[in-house]
């Protein structure tokens, strides 16, 4: 027998653990047990419809017609037309099953959909009319059936399946929402396991997988400590959803200043751009909205509390916070920090800045192995030279002049 008085208390306790919509099981339940009434106390072809109400336990199970008129269906010309087109196109398909069911909707030859006339699923619209005078063609017509309290083993077992199968793809699809909403936003999780260099992070109800060039370079990843990631892709699989999670993406810098930083949560402080070499250094260009407010300041914090916190964070990243400027030599002048520019000469065709600094100062400026003048190049979008002021020409065969261009796959 079956207690559907039990159901209230079941629909809820997996509505809360999988997070699934209350209503969806309850639709999947009722489709499982449609299924399983069909297979025990119905026909083949049917449209079985059920109904239940979990809180008081009843179930209404009806059959369920498609009120047709003369226009919606096919003529028998076209049916019989129709058959003998299939029965040649059977006798080279080899798959085809002669118990298989007619389609519902075939389109004829002159384009039109029409249906295939089927008495255990439609019903012409004079004799539903008998039933109900105010129907209409294209309307459903319900008949109530006597429900069973029991089914069979195999009826049961095909009821559980349709139930397993459709929550675990209701569950699936409400996890990949969920995370989808949160694509570009920051998210914890422990370190559950590595392979191959792939860390697999559990993020409570699923793995979100962080793959080696996602990883900061200098960091040491422990099994089974707490880890902060940005989520950067999330995408649909035959096994479920795939959560792709990044700690060098320049993004990660952007959300973790959001965090430590109340004025750029609250939109006063912008950050305008960020370059980024993950694990080693990174540049950030930011402007203040409210000329009372130093967007620098706030974001470095009293004694630097808040970048230090970011990081931490980030293993101990140094991070060159910049004044943005909308004037561009003043701003290419403030991405060379903590060198000094003393000129700054554009070249705007090409797209591309030579920079003067004290002689004393060019090693700085340049940085180790180039990497400050390559930040500043990603950051503001230009090439950049970086001369010595005052200093004459070198000839021609003489070493380069130390400069920086945005790679070509520099991410933006």
């Amino acid at each position: 027998m079956m207690d559907l008085k039990q159901f209230a208390v079941a629909v809820s306790q997996i509505a809360d653990e999988k997070g699934i919509p209350r209503e969806e099981i309850i639709t999947t339940i009722e489709t499982a047990l449609a299924a399983a009434y069909k297979k025990d106390y119905g026909e083949k072809g049917q449209n079985i419809r059920v109904s239940l109400d979990v809180e008081d336990g009843s179930m209404k199970v009806s059959q369920v017609f498609l009120v047709v008129d003369e226009s919606m269906i096919l003529s028998p010309e076209e049916v019989e037309a129709l058959q003998a087109k299939n029965a040649a196109e059977e006798g080279q398909n080899q798959n085809h099953r002669p118990d298989e069911e007619e389609p519902e909707e075939i389109e004829n030859e002159e384009g039109e959909r029409k249906i295939f006339f089927n008495a255990k699923r439609h019903i012409m619209l004079a004799d539903a009319q008998q039933t109900n005078p105010d129907i209409k063609a294209g309307e459903e017509l319900v008949i109530a059936l006597e429900p069973k309290a029991s089914f069979g083993r195999i009826a049961a077992q095909t009821a559980k399946q349709v139930i397993i199968q459709r929550l675990r793809e209701a569950e699936r699809n409400a996890v990949y929402d969920e995370f989808k909403g949160k694509e570009g936003e920051i998210v914890s999780g422990i370190i559950q396991r590595m392979e191959r260099g792939v860390i697999y992070i559990d993020l409570g109800h699923i793995y979100a997988v962080l793959p080696p060039s996602d990883q900061i370079f200098r960091e040491f990843y422990k099994m089974g400590s707490r880890i902060r990631i940005y989520i950067s892709k999330v995408e649909k699989d035959s096994k479920g959803p795939m959560i792709f999670v990044s700690r060098t993406h320049p993004n990660f810098l952007n959300k973790l200043f959001e965090v430590e930083v109340p004025e750029i949560n609250a939109g006063i402080v912008e950050i305008k751009a960020v370059a980024r070499e993950a694990g080693s250094r990174s540049k950030m260009a930011v402007t203040s909205h409210d000329p009372n407010i130093d967007a620098v300041g706030a974001c470095v914090g009293q004694k630097g509390t808040r970048v230090n916190s970011v990081m931490n964070e980030l293993g101990g990243e140094s991070i060159d916070i910049i004044e943005w400027d909308a004037d561009t030599e003043k701003f290419i002048a403030n991405a060379l920090s903590p060198a000094k520019v003393i000129d700054v000469e554009l070249n705007e065709p090409e797209k591309a800045a030579v920079t003067y600094v004290d002689p004393k100062q060019l090693s700085l400026a340049i940085g180790r192995s180039g990497q400050n003048v390559r930040l500043a190049a990603k950051l503001t979008g230009w090439k950049i030279d970086v001369k010595p002021f005052g200093q004459p020409e070198e000839p021609a065969s003489d070493a380069p002049t130390p400069s920086a261009e945005i790679p070509a796959n520099a991410e933006e």
